[in-house]
């Protein structure tokens, strides 16, 4: 990018008051200022010091690209979905299985989106989405989705979302994005992990800006509302 190019925070629109251009700049100031506080959290976020040791649970996964009929199922460990050295391992928790007896359809809306976008992701970091479903139900409902990029494991045999807080002790189930890194010595550590509620009184929110759905809706007048995704489209 060079300095020649159009200024789109100079641009004067054709018939804007005096009013919105005043209300506008000072929106514009205002998404600076949060463009900068996110890059300070993220910094702070890159500064946590060295995660605890976790166990390297086996999982349980189909293949890479979805077909119908029974393919064959594996094990795998946590410390296998690690590509090379230096790589981070980031892992979504989706709400499916046990208790969740139907696929949360806001866990579905998100993976949509990473299903779109695993490729460009796999240039720096490994991705995978664990669901404590069992795999065939996993897979099949996969396919409805066309998620056919995706690593999708099952760990409906093992604590791994009890462990990361995803799932409790009846088996209720939670949204939850962790990184994983893995020392020289082979020892997978937890990194970090955010779940979408940040707080008692914020219960959907702790994960949104890995969506671009709700920032397209926050763009608009409306804003995202009461909007909740669903399994119907």
């Amino acid at each position: 990018m060079t300095d020649s190019g159009p200024r789109p925070h100079d641009t004067r629109l054709p018939g804007e008051s005096s009013a919105y251009r005043s209300a506008r700049e000072e929106l514009r100031l205002a998404e600076l200022d949060l463009m900068r506080h996110r890059e300070r959290v993220a910094a702070q976020r890159r500064a946590l010091p060295k995660g605890a040791a976790v166990h390297d649970h086996s999982f349980l996964e189909g293949p890479a690209e979805l077909h119908e009929g029974d393919e064959p199922v594996r094990s795998v460990k946590l410390s296998e979905l690690f590509s090379g050295p230096e790589r981070p391992l980031v892992v979504y928790q989706f709400m499916y299985g046990k208790l969740q007896t139907s696929p949360c359809p806001m866990c579905t809306l998100w993976i949509d989106g990473y299903n779109g976008v695993v490729r460009h992701l796999a240039q720096r970091v490994d991705f995978a989405v664990v669901a404590a479903a069992d795999p065939h139900p996993l897979r099949a409902f996969a396919r409805t989705r066309g998620w056919d990029r995706l690593r999708l494991l099952s760990c409906a045999d093992n604590t791994f979302k009890y462990d990361l807080g995803s799932e409790d002790e009846q088996g209720n189930q939670d949204a939850t994005i962790s990184v994983f890194t893995r020392d020289p010595d082979g020892t997978v550590r937890h990194r970090y992990s955010a779940h979408p509620r940040l707080a008692e009184d914020v219960d959907q929110r702790g994960i949104d800006l890995l969506s671009p759905v709700w920032h397209v809706l926050d763009l608009t007048p409306q804003g995202r509302g009461d909007w909740f995704g669903g399994l119907d489209y």
